[in-house]
């Protein structure tokens, strides 16, 4: 029995992911980051073309945005139009990009360190549009869980990740530890390394070096000692056991109390990109072996994240 259609143009639905997807349209600087990246993409003198950088710039984005594989993104092309549209596939392509080309992509970002200039990039356009102001800083790490099978080709478990302990949990995997601007909570500094690795090791990594105070949580304890920039102020949480040992009816320690909410309060802006990576982004554990490439990704998640975060000002700008 045929069925009737019923004439509808599913292209004019306002779903959520049109919606955002219109707002990166206008809020990522395509312009800049094709500039940045055409200098080290192949010419393709001889076989097929190579597809535009703008193509394979947003689809790299729509697998960041939507953790899809090499191979889940190449059937996303064919299965959802609104991928094809944003990426420009849509008019007069006789073929779509496989998980090969996507691949190659990928890795041609990876080789040159193009994800970090592209952070740089983005947090100097925030910066000229008033949105960081670089006088104050907060740092801090998150764990990111990496597969402990060794059901692999290697049959190994990956050498550069680490396991350590946070409580009573143990945890293998890489960290990710982040320098966020202390107003907006903006990334603008972005260090992968083994899970073992200890958050006052990459402390003053974190800082852009303009910021006169820097936030940090109980686990950067001793960073006064280890630091070199005397202009730095460090305003570090104190420890939960001496805290829960305050007596708020003593005048002084009352004081030392409100020190600790107006820090907590001005620390808590390190959350907002933590949480962008891992609840609007989906990215709860590493996809790829080896730091460099896992580093490279989170970079490029951070600095979609600054988008994501900044987009009401960036759209009304």
């Amino acid at each position: 029995m045929t069925q009737l259609g019923l004439g509808l143009d599913l292209s004019t639905k306002r779903t959520r992911k049109r919606e955002f997807l219109e707002q990166m349209q206008h809020v990522v600087p395509w312009s800049g980051l094709i500039a940045l990246i055409e200098p080290h993409y192949p010419a393709g003198k001889t076989g097929r073309p190579p597809f535009p950088v703008a193509t394979m710039l947003r689809i790299h984005f729509l697998q960041q945005w939507f953790s899809l594989s090499d191979p889940a993104m190449e059937e996303a092309l064919y299965d959802v139009p609104l991928y094809r549209e944003f990426a420009g596939l849509d008019g007069g392509m006789t073929r779509l990009p496989d998980e090969s080309t996507i691949l190659r992509f990928r890795h041609l970002l990876e080789a040159h360190g193009l994800a970090a200039q592209m952070l740089t990039l983005i947090t100097g356009i925030l910066g000229d549009k008033g949105l960081m102001l670089k006088a104050g800083s907060a740092v801090d790490a998150t764990l990111i869980s990496a597969p402990t099978s060794t059901k692999n080709a290697s049959g190994s478990r990956d050498p550069e990740m680490h396991q350590t302990k946070k409580g009573n949990q143990w945890y293998f995997g890489m960290k990710a530890h982040i320098g966020v601007d202390a107003q907006s909570g903006l990334v603008h500094t972005v260090i992968g390394t083994a899970a073992n690795v200890h958050d006052l090791n990459e402390a003053e990594g974190l800082l852009q070096g303009e910021e006169t105070d820097v936030y940090a949580d109980a686990g950067y304890q001793g960073i006064q000692k280890r630091n070199v920039q005397t202009s730095v102020r460090w305003h570090v949480a104190m420890r939960a056991g001496r805290r829960r040992k305050l007596n708020t009816r003593d005048r002084l320690d009352a004081i030392y109390e409100r020190i600790e909410r107006l820090k907590a309060s001005i620390r808590a802006k390190v959350e907002h990109p933590f949480r962008v990576l891992k609840q609007q982004f989906g990215y709860t554990k590493t996809r790829y072996r080896g730091l460099r490439k896992n580093t490279a990704q989170i970079t490029t998640l951070f600095a979609l994240g600054n988008l994501w975060m900044a987009r009401k000002a960036l759209l009304k700008a």
